[in-house]
């Protein structure tokens, strides 16, 4: 089984263009999956053979997102199987999935939003390189890796947008607005310049030493200036994304236009901010309301 496995993980990568961060969570899944099975030969596997082992992680521990997530992958590679005719039936497709339950991201207020723009100083090289990136992030719901993969020639400031290779190498072209733009033609016309001698490097964010800016590097510069600005609330690097996209509904956007933005394959995954705004309202509502 393992040999299947490592064509279907080659497969996913080279055909359907998966992240790396998906072949891998795919890889670990079924991983476990071929442990469990270690005794049978694939053709041998029943539907109730993947009811005892959703049990067996169950009883292991996992969570029900981490069982549904192996469920998926378990899907996929039986209809990869049947694509290449090792399998001559799939019953995977009717096996139900653990409901996922998806928490609600933390946002930042627009305040605490003002607040993190504001921490870098840019009147140095290095501030002045950290504020545009923190800008353009809140601007387009950027992922960290969009961001830390943009190159010089997806800048278009004159229009006033960026080109983005998101997910699965699907191109977008967002909106970057007025404060953002002015951040980011500042560190493009004087602090890049100095960086690109050293490497010639097309990425917009370098390093001092000319590299491409990494996402752990994003992801601790965002988690520096948090604590600069005193924001209490637990930020990952995700964050400024989900503000982004919660503003901008509060605010009246259509969610057709806030899911082309994030760049969202499903709008279901987009309506997740509808959620967050009816929390939002709830919980101003039972605050001040004299009853509530």
């Amino acid at each position: 089984m393992q040999e299947l496995i490592t064509q279907f993980l080659d497969y996913i990568v080279v055909e359907r263009g998966l992240s790396h961060n998906t072949v891998l969570s795919y890889g670990e899944d079924l991983k476990k999956f071929s442990q469990y099975f270690k005794h049978k030969q694939i053709e041998q596997i029943k539907r109730s053979d993947i009811t005892e082992f959703m049990m067996f992680l169950k009883d292991s521990g996992l969570s029900s997102n981490s069982i549904s997530r192996a469920v998926v992958a378990v899907k996929v590679f039986f209809r990869f199987l049947m694509t290449e005719r090792i399998l001559k039936k799939n019953f995977t497709d009717v096996v139900d999935s653990p409901k996922l339950i998806r928490p609600l991201p933390e946002v930042l207020t627009a305040n605490e939003v003002d607040d993190l723009l504001k921490a870098p100083d840019a009147r140095d090289w290095m501030g002045s390189r950290d504020k545009a990136a923190l800008e353009v992030l809140y601007a387009t719901g950027f992922r960290i890796s969009e961001l830390s993969g943009l190159l010089i020639s997806n800048v278009n400031l004159d229009i006033g947008f960026l080109k983005c290779l998101g997910k699965g190498g699907k191109e977008r072209i967002v909106p970057v607005g007025s404060s953002a733009k002015e951040y980011l033609q500042k560190y493009l016309d004087k602090v890049r310049p100095k960086l690109i001698k050293k490497t010639g490097d097309d990425h917009v964010f370098l390093s001092r030493l000319g590299k491409r800016l990494s996402r752990q590097s994003f992801w601790k510069m965002i988690k520096k200036y948090a604590s600069l600005a005193d924001i209490k609330k637990e930020i990952t690097p995700h964050t400024l994304r989900h503000s982004f996209a919660t503003h901008l509904l509060e605010r009246g956007a259509d969610l057709r236009s806030v899911q082309e933005m994030l760049g969202h394959a499903n709008i279901s995954t987009t309506q997740l901010y509808t959620h967050i705004n009816k929390e939002r309202l709830k919980g101003i509502h039972k605050k001040f309301h004299p009853r509530g």
